[in-house]
């Protein structure tokens, strides 16, 4: 016959199962302002709470405090069984599977924004056809960095690859780009342009007149100018470069 504390999933001791208690404990983080704020709802000191995070185990009445800070169910954070939080039907909560990096330590996926990764290549060279464009898959960027640093709209950004050596020594072949399609106002810097139905990603440069010089970093191939008044369907500016990544 099983104790009453067994039927809750705690040892004799009255302690949790060591088994994911501390995965489930980082889970309830983020739902905090800091470990300060968490300490504080749930009356334990803040040294007691970081001890539990580093790995300590809690008392059965520290258990209680945290679980009932957290809103969240005593038996779950204990032995991870049954509903995260009451009320909740126990094949509900995915959010009771933490996301962890690869030391193993919680991340709020809130924290980042999936930028789509386009099966397109912005050519450095004479142009690569756009056809076929479609999304691949998402690549993660800090949300804070987005916001405070590109100063963009993530839904205005995209990823796509780069072909080609005419930008070589600044974007090399198989580098992949950010780009801000809400930037089309031609500053010095790199663009992704739509020639006809190509994509090309260069070097541009407003000149007087409204007018911008386009260019290359392999001097093998020669700048030219486009007249920003007279753009035609075949032309237009998709957006500026903002980041790259490369694989060494």
């Amino acid at each position: 016959m099983q104790s009453h504390d067994e039927h809750h999933g705690l040892d004799p001791a009255g302690e949790p199962e060591r088994s994911g208690f501390h995965a489930r404990l980082n889970l309830l983080l983020p739902g905090f302002k800091s470990v300060r704020a968490f300490a504080t709802a749930s009356g334990v000191s803040q040294t007691g709470l970081q001890r539990l995070i580093n790995g300590g185990e809690p008392t059965l009445s520290t258990l209680v405090a945290l679980a009932r800070a957290a809103r969240v169910s005593v038996a779950w954070l204990a032995t991870g069984e049954g509903p995260m939080r009451q009320g909740a039907e126990a094949a509900d909560p995915p959010t009771s599977t933490p996301c962890l990096d690869t030391l193993g330590n919680p991340v709020n996926l809130d924290d980042f924004v999936f930028i789509p990764r386009f099966n397109l290549q912005a050519a450095a060279g004479y142009g690569y056809s756009s056809e076929g464009e479609r999304p691949l898959f998402s690549m993660a960027f800090r949300r804070y960095w987005v916001q405070n640093y590109l100063h963009a709209d993530a839904r205005d950004l995209s990823v796509i690859s780069v072909k080609g050596d005419s930008m070589e020594g600044v974007l090399n072949e198989r580098d992949v780009i950010l780009i801000n399609h809400a930037d089309t106002q031609p500053r010095h810097g790199l663009y992704v342009l739509r020639l006809n139905n190509d994509l090309v990603v260069k070097r541009v440069q407003p000149l007087p007149g409204g007018r911008v010089q386009v260019s290359s970093a392999n001097e093998s191939y020669l700048p030219f100018e486009l007249d920003l008044q007279a753009l035609g369907e075949d032309v237009a500016i998709i957006g500026r470069v903002v980041w790259f990544g490369r694989q060494i």
